[in-house]
C-alpha cells in the first residue's frame, strides 16, 4: 500500500500568528516537522499551505509544497485539494500530519501508518495517556473515549471526542491531531458538510463520527506539545534547543 504525508500549514492562526515561520535551532517550525516526516520513511511528504512564504521555505529547505486556496475551513479539506493537484492515482493512503508539532514522534508516525493497512481501516488517528490531572479540564486539550483501553498493539474504535471534562475515566485518552484516512474515506469526509458537532465543538474528526466513518485509536508513545502560545513556543524551543 502506498501512503502520502500531507501537511497543512498556514501562517494566520489565531493565537500565535505566523508559527510556521517561527525558529528553533535555526530551522522553521514547518521544516522541523517535515523533516521528522521524512524520517519516517513511509512515503512521500508534501505540505498543503496558502501562503507564499511557507511554500518557499518549504523548497528552501528541500521539501516539496503545494499552494492550495485560502478558503478551506479545516486542514483536511486543504489536504484533498493538494492531493487532486498531485493526482497520484497510485495513493492508498493519506496521512494528516499538523504542521506546528515539531516533536512528533517518528515511531508514532510509522505505527499509525502500519495499524491502517494491518486492520485495513477507514480513518486512524492517535492518543496518548492523560498523565497529568489538569489536562482533563483544560478545553484546549482535545479528549477521545475508546472501546477498548489502549495497548502498544490493538486500534479500537473511537466513542467520541470531547473538550472539556468528561464523567468518563474508563478509556479516556488525550487526542493527538494526526489522521490517516483512506482515499475513499478522505472522498466521502471531505463531500460532507460541517456537522452541527463539528462546528459547535471546533472538532473536525467529529464530522466523521456524525457520518458514521469510523475511527480507529493507536497508542502514542509520546505526547507532543500543541504550539498554540508564546508559552507554548518556549517550552519547545527549550526542549529541542537541550536535545540538540
Amino acid at each position: 500500500m502506498k501512503t502520502i504525508i500531507i501537511i497543512p500549514s498556514r501562517l494566520s492562526a489565531s493565537r500565535l500568528p505566523g508559527k510556521p515561520l517561527l525558529k528553533i535551532n535555526g530551522l522553521s517550525i514547518i521544516s522541523h516537522v517535515l523533516k521528522k516526516a521524512q524520517q519516517a520513511n513511509i512515503g512521500d511528504v508534501v505540505v498543503a499551505t496558502e501562503d507564499k512564504e511557507i511554500l518557499e521555505e518549504v523548497k528552501k529547505n528541500g521539501g516539496q509544497a503545494i499552494l492550495t486556496a485560502q478558503w478551506h475551513k479545516t486542514g483536511t479539506d486543504r489536504i484533498y485539494e493538494a492531493l487532486k493537484k498531485i493526482n497520484n492515482s497510485n495513493i492508498d493512503l493519506i496521512m494528516n500530519l499538523q504542521g506546528d508539532e515539531p516533536l512528533i514522534n517518528i515511531d508514532d508516525i510509522k505505527n499509525l501508518n502500519n495499524q491502517m493497512i494491518k486492520n485495513e481501516s477507514q480513518l486512524g488517528t492517535l492518543a496518548s495517556r492523560i498523565v497529568n490531572k489538569e489536562l482533563y479540564e483544560n478545553e484546549n486539550t482535545v479528549k477521545v473515549t475508546t472501546k477498548e483501553s489502549l495497548n502498544n498493539s490493538n486500534f479500537p474504535e473511537a466513542i467520541n471526542f470531547m473538550r472539556s471534562n468528561s464523567d468518563q475515566t474508563k478509556n479516556i485518552y488525550q487526542h493527538l491531531g494526526v489522521y490517516c484516512y483512506n482515499l475513499e474515506t478522505l472522498k466521502k469526509f471531505i463531500s460532507y458538510n460541517q456537522s452541527p458537532n463539528e462546528i459547535k465543538y471546533k472538532l473536525e474528526q467529529l464530522r466523521a463520527l456524525d457520518n458514521d466513518i469510523k475511527i480507529n485509536v493507536a497508542l502514542a508513545k509520546s505526547t507532543p506539545i500543541g504550539l498554540d502560545t508564546e508559552e507554548d513556543f518556549v517550552a519547545i524551543k527549550k526542549i529541542m534547543e537541550y536535545k540538540s
